[in-house]
């Protein structure tokens, strides 16, 4: 049997790099000969995170389109042109079997090429709302895998499946509770609330804990606060004098495991990522949906919650009045955190990777 050779196209952010990095992860556990090549846009984080990964990655000059006519309109049409031509030679020269799509920039380019030459294609969309490169590419796929119901809005309905996305596996194994409380600092028995704003931090969620702090302090309810790298400084110099003991603030989580282990309720920003982190660990969220992405689909992926009584929505304007005043109301409420617990649950797919490869390998074999 010939080896089997793979291009996984797109990237931008952690939301769609953690999955092409997963599908890649499942591709070489069952068939560890399989040739991966991914594909990404020169300058985002794709282009470290892949090979620190371990696989080799290209870039291309892509950019995304610009919302108003500019003079940058004339540079994203230049790199376009540019890139759908290093597209096809790439194409020409790796000469996959199957190649890839799961949003971002790169993967319009190099999907359109590798359907051209009669290539099987794949399309992973996380999100609740279409992006619109995967929009634009639904016509050349043969099989679209969503990860949430009623997406024949915007995909042909016969090439959907219904597979989740893919998350971190880790999350799964089993962590003791107790060396989650003294790996944060925690007391037992009193309430947790875990706030995260992505990889980079969100601007709102710091705001509002900082707008809060004696609301912290009042509380009976301990926060871990992830800031992210470059608010960090800033805000600790903002603490100085004024650190609540219970307010654990920290650059970066590395250890989400033990964070999500010991949290009652979690304050996120709505990307499709971690809202299935969230659901695949029965947890009570409340999303803070950012209003600064494509099409304003973090507030769809919210709402797709919310409607299923999984999850509780404060809007970004609102944030510093209402995210946690809502949250310590919410966690000294058992019931109605125990409900929202259980909601989540209900829509989590624990398979999602394992089924994309499924789909994957169907594709090949037919």
């Amino acid at each position: 049997m010939k080896k089997l050779k793979v291009i996984i196209s797109g990237g931008g952010t952690g939301g769609h790099i953690f999955p092409a990095l997963s599908i890649a992860n499942e591709l070489k556990a069952r068939m560890p000969e399989t040739d991966i090549l991914f594909v990404g846009a020169l300058g985002r984080m794709e282009m470290q995170r892949v090979p620190d990964a371990g696989y080799e990655i290209i870039g291309l000059p892509v950019m995304g389109m610009p919302r108003k006519l500019s003079l940058k309109m004339f540079r994203f049409v230049m790199m376009l042109f540019k890139s759908m031509h290093r597209a096809r030679k790439i194409v020409k020269d790796f000469q996959p079997d199957i190649a890839i799509g799961v949003g971002g920039y790169a993967s319009g380019p190099v999907l359109k090429a590798a359907s051209k030459k009669g290539i099987p294609c794949i399309l992973q969309e996380q999100n609740s709302y279409a992006g619109v490169t995967n929009k634009l590419l639904s016509a050349k796929v043969r099989k679209i895998c969503v990860a949430y119901p009623n997406m024949q809005k915007y995909f042909p309905a016969d090439k959907l499946i219904g597979t989740g996305n893919p998350v971190r596996q880790n999350l799964l194994e089993e962590v003791n509770k107790k060396e989650a409380y003294n790996h944060f600092g925690l007391k037992k028995g009193q309430p947790v609330v875990l706030i995260v704003g992505g990889s980079l931090g969100a601007k709102t969620l710091n705001e509002s804990v900082m707008a809060n702090l004696d609301l912290v302090e009042k509380s009976a309810v301990q926060v871990i606060w992830q800031t992210g790298k470059i608010y960090y400084k800033n805000i600790m110099e903002g603490l100085k004098d004024n650190l609540p003991e219970n307010l654990k603030p920290l650059e970066f989580l590395s250890r989400m495991d033990l964070a999500y282990k010991v949290a009652d309720l979690v304050i996120s920003r709505a990307g499709a990522g971690t809202i299935s982190e969230i659901c695949l660990l029965g947890k009570a969220s409340l999303l803070v949906p950012s209003p600064n992405v494509a099409e304003d689909h973090q507030t769809k992926n919210a709402m797709a919650l919310v409607e299923q009584d999984a999850a509780v929505l404060v809007k970004d304007v609102d944030a510093k009045k209402d995210m946690l005043p809502k949250a310590f109301d919410l966690v000294s409420d058992k019931k109605e955190l125990e409900k929202i617990s259980a909601n989540s649950t209900k829509l989590a797919k624990p398979n999602a990777t394992a089924e994309i490869v499924d789909v994957i390998l169907k594709e090949l074999n037919n």
